[in-house]
């Protein structure tokens, strides 16, 4: 599988993103996605994922109640809906797959190459 980000860009506080990740391949269906995010001098850091047909997703809880992840199976994407953006939500975003949910930490099989998000203050 291979993943390709888009989306990202440099907002500020309080405003909206939408990231994309586009995958390659008739199995997306198969994958578990994920979205994880680094900041500059921070270790990587779990956002959210999402279940093969989007019947469950989970968040990190910094970004609860304001990001939204969702799937479309028909187009092989998966999407991260950014809203009241922070400065500290400023990294890079990465999306992952995997056959199986993983716990946060884990090294996801496949992953995108990353796209930079910044919030001003």
């Amino acid at each position: 599988v291979q993943l390709q980000a888009s989306g990202g860009g440099l907002v500020q506080a309080g405003e909206s993103l939408r990231l994309s990740c586009a995958a390659s391949g008739r199995t997306f269906s198969s994958y578990v996605m994920g979205w994880f995010r680094q900041a500059p001098g921070k270790e990587r850091e779990f956002v959210a994922i999402i279940t093969w047909s989007g019947g469950t997703t989970r968040y990190a809880d910094s970004v609860k109640d304001r990001f939204t992840i969702s799937r479309d199976n028909a187009k092989n994407t998966v999407y991260l809906q950014m809203n009241s953006l922070k400065p500290e939500d400023t990294a890079v975003y990465y999306c992952a797959a995997d056959r199986l949910v993983r716990p946060p930490k884990y090294e996801y099989e496949y992953w995108g190459q990353g796209t930079q998000v910044t919030v001003s203050s």
